[in-house]
């Protein structure tokens, strides 16, 4: 008789539960983008009010996102390259990239040491000869297994990291006859 007692107290709190579970699927609400007759307009979502900051996406020029433009990458940066450009790139390239790229660009940082195959050196000869809308878009997007920064680094900072991974190409390709004096001797030094 209790063994009975003890189900039927069981079996009413599970009717109970489910019960309320229905309530609660049931209950009035709004979904977005549908109609509504509470609101003049007819509309159940609100407009933003005047002077909101978007949390996801913060409000920039469409130059400064553009990385495409009739459908060819574009091969001009929307913000003027200066030092201080250069410095913000090579901080995020440092942050961001280098863990995958190395400091030199050459795919050799600390994931492709602990075995992460596939890492890209950004000196290929086919990547190095890429525009600057590509970089762009492949820090915007991810290529491959290489993350999306798109909602990470702002499309400023982006910039100034393909700014400076071409900087950093170049650097690591310069021929000896452009070097000045002081740094051929220090190559020759160097290989000798």
């Amino acid at each position: 008789m209790k063994r009975l007692a003890q189900v039927c107290v069981l079996g009413a709190l599970l009717l109970t539960a489910f019960g309320c579970r229905q309530a609660i699927d049931d209950d009035a609400k709004y979904e977005p983008l549908r109609p509504s007759a509470l609101f003049a307009d007819g509309s159940s979502a609100r407009p933003l009010i005047a002077g909101t900051v978007p949390r996801e996406r913060p409000s920039v020029s469409a130059q400064l996102v553009e990385f495409r433009r009739d459908g060819k990458w574009v091969g001009a940066y929307p913000i003027p390259i200066t030092r201080d450009v250069l410095e913000e790139g090579r901080e995020r390239y440092e942050i961001y990239c280098a863990p995958c790229h190395g400091l030199l660009g050459y795919g050799d940082g600390i994931v492709a040491q602990r075995g992460f195959e596939g890492v890209q050196s950004l000196h290929l000869e086919r990547v190095r000869n890429k525009p600057v809308g590509y970089y762009f878009d492949v820090i915007t997007n991810g290529r491959g297994a290489m993350y999306p920064y798109g909602s990470r680094i702002e499309p400023r900072q982006r910039w100034a990291i393909v700014a400076y991974v071409q900087v950093l190409q170049h650097s690591q390709s310069v021929p000896a006859e452009e070097l000045e004096t002081q740094d051929r001797e220090k190559l020759t030094e160097a290989t000798q």
